[in-house]
Protein backbone atom coordinates (compact mmCIF):
# COMPACT_ATOMS: atom_id res chain seq x y z
CA UNK A 1 0.00 0.00 0.00
CA UNK A 2 1.09 3.39 -1.20
CA UNK A 3 1.42 5.88 1.26
CA UNK A 4 -0.27 9.39 1.22
CA UNK A 5 1.86 12.53 1.29
CA UNK A 6 0.23 14.75 3.70
CA UNK A 7 1.54 18.12 4.15
CA UNK A 8 -0.54 20.91 6.77
CA UNK A 9 0.45 24.33 7.00
CA UNK A 10 0.16 27.57 9.38
CA UNK A 11 1.65 30.33 9.63
CA UNK A 12 4.13 29.93 12.24
CA UNK A 13 4.35 26.40 12.12
CA UNK A 14 3.99 26.87 15.71
CA UNK A 15 0.73 25.24 16.93
CA UNK A 16 -2.22 23.88 14.50
CA UNK A 17 0.03 22.41 12.39
CA UNK A 18 2.78 20.98 14.77
CA UNK A 19 -0.63 19.55 16.49
CA UNK A 20 -1.90 17.87 12.92
CA UNK A 21 1.56 16.48 12.27
CA UNK A 22 1.14 14.64 15.60
CA UNK A 23 -2.46 13.59 15.48
CA UNK A 24 -2.37 12.07 12.04
CA UNK A 25 0.67 10.34 12.50
CA UNK A 26 -0.81 9.24 15.69
CA UNK A 27 -4.16 8.15 14.32
CA UNK A 28 -3.13 6.41 11.06
CA UNK A 29 0.15 5.01 12.45
CA UNK A 30 1.57 3.79 8.85
CA UNK A 31 -1.28 4.82 6.48
CA UNK A 32 0.26 8.36 5.61
CA UNK A 33 3.99 10.37 5.30
CA UNK A 34 2.79 13.38 7.23
CA UNK A 35 4.96 16.87 7.42
CA UNK A 36 4.11 20.09 8.69
CA UNK A 37 5.39 23.82 7.60
CA UNK A 38 4.78 27.48 7.91
CA UNK A 39 4.96 30.70 5.96
CA UNK A 40 6.67 32.40 8.41
CA UNK A 41 8.08 29.60 10.86
CA UNK A 42 9.41 30.24 14.02
CA UNK A 43 9.24 27.60 17.47
CA UNK A 44 6.79 25.13 18.44
CA UNK A 45 4.99 26.59 21.61
CA UNK A 46 5.45 24.49 24.88
CA UNK A 47 1.11 24.81 25.03
CA UNK A 48 1.20 22.82 21.94
CA UNK A 49 3.32 20.11 23.60
CA UNK A 50 1.52 19.72 26.66
CA UNK A 51 -1.96 19.42 25.30
CA UNK A 52 -0.44 16.93 22.40
CA UNK A 53 1.23 15.26 25.56
CA UNK A 54 -2.23 14.94 27.45
CA UNK A 55 -3.55 12.69 24.46
CA UNK A 56 -0.51 10.44 24.46
CA UNK A 57 1.33 11.88 21.63
CA UNK A 58 4.64 13.68 22.00
CA UNK A 59 5.82 16.55 19.70
CA UNK A 60 8.19 17.85 21.45
CA UNK A 61 11.18 16.90 19.38
CA UNK A 62 9.45 18.49 16.65
CA UNK A 63 10.76 21.49 14.76
CA UNK A 64 9.21 24.44 13.00
CA UNK A 65 10.01 24.45 9.29
CA UNK A 66 9.26 26.63 6.11
CA UNK A 67 7.45 25.73 3.61
CA UNK A 68 10.70 26.53 1.62
CA UNK A 69 12.17 22.91 2.92
CA UNK A 70 9.04 21.05 0.76
CA UNK A 71 8.92 23.23 -2.73
CA UNK A 72 9.39 20.92 -5.67
CA UNK A 73 7.94 17.99 -3.62
CA UNK A 74 4.58 16.00 -4.33
CA UNK A 75 1.81 15.69 -1.70
CA UNK A 76 -1.79 13.92 -2.13
CA UNK A 77 -2.90 16.62 -0.24
CA UNK A 78 -1.92 20.13 1.28
CA UNK A 79 -3.78 21.69 4.22
CA UNK A 80 -3.71 24.92 5.57
CA UNK A 81 -4.98 24.85 9.24
CA UNK A 82 -5.22 28.56 9.16
CA UNK A 83 -6.65 31.77 6.88
CA UNK A 84 -3.05 33.75 6.80
CA UNK A 85 -1.71 30.44 5.41
CA UNK A 86 -4.68 29.51 3.19
CA UNK A 87 -3.85 33.17 1.24
CA UNK A 88 -0.06 32.80 1.24
CA UNK A 89 0.95 28.73 0.48
CA UNK A 90 2.67 28.23 -3.03
CA UNK A 91 1.55 25.83 -5.28
CA UNK A 92 2.60 22.44 -5.14
CA UNK A 93 3.40 20.05 -7.77
CA UNK A 94 0.97 17.64 -9.11
CA UNK A 95 -2.29 16.19 -8.49
CA UNK A 96 -2.12 17.78 -4.38
CA UNK A 97 -5.67 18.21 -3.54
CA UNK A 98 -6.27 21.45 -1.44
CA UNK A 99 -8.20 21.23 2.08
CA UNK A 100 -8.60 24.51 3.92
CA UNK A 101 -9.32 24.23 7.95
CA UNK A 102 -10.27 27.47 10.20
CA UNK A 103 -9.13 26.75 12.96
CA UNK A 104 -9.12 29.28 15.76
CA UNK A 105 -5.70 30.41 16.86
CA UNK A 106 -5.56 29.56 20.54
CA UNK A 107 -2.83 32.28 21.18
CA UNK A 108 -4.42 35.27 22.75
CA UNK A 109 -7.56 34.08 23.79
CA UNK A 110 -6.90 33.61 27.19
CA UNK A 111 -6.36 35.79 30.29
CA UNK A 112 -4.66 32.86 32.57
CA UNK A 113 -3.10 29.31 32.30
CA UNK A 114 -6.54 27.43 32.86
CA UNK A 115 -8.17 29.44 29.55
CA UNK A 116 -4.90 29.24 27.43
CA UNK A 117 -4.37 25.23 27.99
CA UNK A 118 -8.84 25.05 27.31
CA UNK A 119 -8.42 27.14 23.97
CA UNK A 120 -5.32 24.63 23.23
CA UNK A 121 -7.15 21.53 23.62
CA UNK A 122 -9.78 23.02 21.13
CA UNK A 123 -7.56 23.82 18.37
CA UNK A 124 -6.19 20.15 19.20
CA UNK A 125 -9.66 18.70 19.19
CA UNK A 126 -11.31 20.48 15.96
CA UNK A 127 -7.96 19.34 14.48
CA UNK A 128 -8.72 15.66 15.04
CA UNK A 129 -12.31 15.93 14.36
CA UNK A 130 -11.31 16.94 10.99
CA UNK A 131 -8.23 14.25 10.16
CA UNK A 132 -11.00 11.89 11.30
CA UNK A 133 -13.50 13.00 8.90
CA UNK A 134 -11.42 15.09 5.83
CA UNK A 135 -8.48 12.51 5.52
CA UNK A 136 -8.64 9.39 7.47
CA UNK A 137 -12.63 8.61 6.41
CA UNK A 138 -11.95 9.58 3.02
CA UNK A 139 -9.28 7.19 2.64
CA UNK A 140 -11.35 4.20 3.66
CA UNK A 141 -14.09 4.91 0.90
Amino acid sequence: MNKQRVLFVCTGNSIRSQMAEGLLRHLAVNRFEVFSAGIKPSLVNPYAVKVMAEIGIDISHHRSKSVEEFKGQGFDYVTTVCDNAKESCPIFPGKTQRLHWSINDPTGRADSEDEMLVAFREARDDIKNKIIEQLINREDE
